[in-house]
């Protein structure tokens, strides 16, 4: 697997669900870590919840500054973006590496969701919507999809109905609404049936989008006896 660092949280032993969660521009594995006893998840099934960290990279619209980065922004506009998009499949074939890592250690697939925040998000989107095997579901987070074409080209059978949460800031002023709903209409016009929310903050998480994610991951855990994602 690429060179990359992360953190792992298990919620108790032999895990069977796997959680792989992107953070945002400049952040690092441990920007979410805290949130996983806020989620009310069940004792069982034991997931393991893995943090990588992004490589750091420069960033163009931070003036060159290196800081952990999924992949290059080049243009920062609350309402759009210019990305490098070959830093963004980079960081998709890192996910991919954790998904097959995870397989290696027990845990298939389709007991895998990906998870992510802000730039985060967007390598969820695109690993998740292009994944060959089918996945167990996406939380995006105040995010976007900055290269939409490369997954209206390359979207998978495998994950034409994976479930979605996707949450935004209505006072969101990094990442804009309009970004959010854009994403939101993109996924859609692709036949998926997103869950979407919004909350009354800026670009963060809330209280409340803690608890919704845990009842939205119970509900998909409950699923079929607890069988999530397509065999």
């Amino acid at each position: 697997m690429s060179e990359i660092t992360l953190l792992e949280v298990e919620t108790g032993p032999t895990p069977s669900v796997a959680v792989i969660w992107m953070h945002g521009l400049g952040a690092d594995g441990t920007d979410f870590e805290p949130i996983v006893p806020e989620l009310g998840l069940p004792e069982t099934p034991a997931i393991r919840f893995i943090f990588p960290n992004a490589p750091y990279r420069p960033v163009t619209c931070n003036g060159g500054y290196v800081m952990r980065a999924w992949y290059d922004i080049i243009s920062l506009d609350p309402n759009s973006r210019e990305i490098d998009e070959a830093g963004l499949l980079e960081s998709r074939e890192i996910v991919r590496q954790l998904i097959a890592r995870e397989a290696g250690r027990g845990i298939p697939s389709h007991r895998v969701f990906l998870a992510g925040f802000s730039q985060g998000g967007a390598v969820a989107y695109l690993t998740a919507l292009t994944h060959p095997d089918a996945l167990a579901g996406v939380i995006a987070l105040s995010t976007y999809i900055p290269s939409p074409h490369l997954i209206t080209d390359s979207l998978s059978e495998a994950n034409r109905r994976i479930p979605l949460y996707v949450a935004h800031g209505t006072d969101d002023d990094v990442v804009s609404l309009t970004l959010g709903t854009q994403a939101l209409e993109l996924v859609k016009s692709q036949g998926l049936a997103p869950e979407w929310h919004t909350y009354d903050m800026p670009h963060s998480v809330c209280p409340e989008e803690i608890r919704d994610i845990g009842a939205w991951l119970n509900s998909q855990l409950k699923g079929s006896q607890g069988c999530v994602g397509n065999p």
